[in-house]
């Protein structure tokens, strides 16, 4: 007996050795975070979205930086170097690569500070749009009933106001700036995320974890925050990176209409309206500023699509090493 245990225990198959006496072949477990991690990496279109958007991050950071390097400030008006005699912006140049504007204000520099404004009012109104509506959702879907029409009522009479009519009544009231722009667009924003968990958390309340912890006693508010939303962050992380691009552009049609912050504060909208003017002769003074908002929007919804491919389960992909 003690001979054939010693011999089991040294078989092949239970020292993880192949029968035929060749290497062992050790298998590996991966968490979904590395198995979406390995998509992500494997997609340059979306690697290359990343790198961009954390480029715009470090410009806005050392904006402050970058403007001394340069030189001067967003708000310098060089007169003499940056307008012809006519008053004509001066064009693409070595003194500034991008051009002036019709103050005579370096466009590079601008749209340096103007990333610092679109940047942060994009990140915060989609931050204060994810709390509201994720646990405005979470509510929603969990309870049902009467709790879920109320509160999807409220998500209704939220899109019934018009978005330029609250903008400009807000406005009136109060007086632009970038805070006023972070409240009308969450404003609006958290409703679709409210919409979405809410969707997720129906078909979730009735899975079988979820009525082991209800059995196990349970409360609600331990159940939707330690049980649910985790099931719900890689679709949560996903929208967020699609809705900030969606805030960008909101507060960029806000500074366009002179609702967004006030001049001669540096964003890519107002750049966009400064131009009207003069863009039949001065076609670097919208083309710069409108590129900027086009490229920062691109990466973040190329980002996003990556993440939603990545973060999916059933993607059909072959993940090697």
């Amino acid at each position: 007996m003690t001979t054939l245990a010693t011999e089991g225990a040294n078989s092949p198959s239970n020292t993880g050795q192949p029968a035929g006496g060749g290497p062992s072949i050790r298998i590996e477990g991966r968490t979904p975070l590395q198995l979406a991690w390995i998509r992500l990496r494997r997609d340059r279109v979306s690697m290359a979205a990343g790198v961009t958007i954390i480029l715009l991050i470090l410009m806005a950071i050392f904006a402050p930086v970058l403007a001394h390097i340069i030189g001067h400030g967003p708000n310098f008006q060089d007169r003499v170097h940056g307008l012809t005699e006519s008053g004509i912006p001066t064009g693409p140049t070595s003194r500034a690569l991008l051009g002036f504007d019709a103050l005579g204000r370096d466009i590079l520099v601008r749209i340096i500070y103007g990333a610092r404004i679109s940047l942060f009012i994009g990140v915060v109104s989609t931050g204060i749009s994810l709390i509201i509506g994720v646990v405005i959702g979470l509510f929603a879907g969990y309870y049902g009933g009467k709790v879920d029409t109320v509160l999807s009522g409220l998500m209704d009479v939220v899109l019934s106001f018009p978005f330029l009519l609250t903008a400009l009544t807000l406005v009136a009231i109060f007086s632009p700036s970038v805070y006023i722009s972070i409240e009308i667009i969450a404003f609006f924003g958290w409703v679709y995320i409210a919409r979405i968990v809410r969707g997720q958390v129906l078909s979730l309340r009735e899975k079988e974890f979820i009525e082991a912890a209800r059995s196990l006693g349970a409360s609600d508010l331990r159940i939707m925050f330690g049980d649910v939303l985790p099931n719900l962050v890689a679709p949560i992380i996903v929208y967020a990176t699609l809705l900030i691009p969606t805030n960008i552009l909101a507060e960029a049609s806000l500074s366009f209409l002179g609702l967004g912050p006030k001049p001669p504060a540096a964003t890519w909208g107002q750049m966009l309206a400064e131009s009207q003017d003069s863009y039949t002769v001065a076609w670097w003074f919208f083309l710069f500023p409108g590129l900027a908002l086009l490229i920062t929007v691109l990466a973040f919804n190329l980002l996003g699509d990556g993440l939603r491919d990545a973060l999916d389960p059933r993607a059909n992909q072959t993940l090697g090493k």
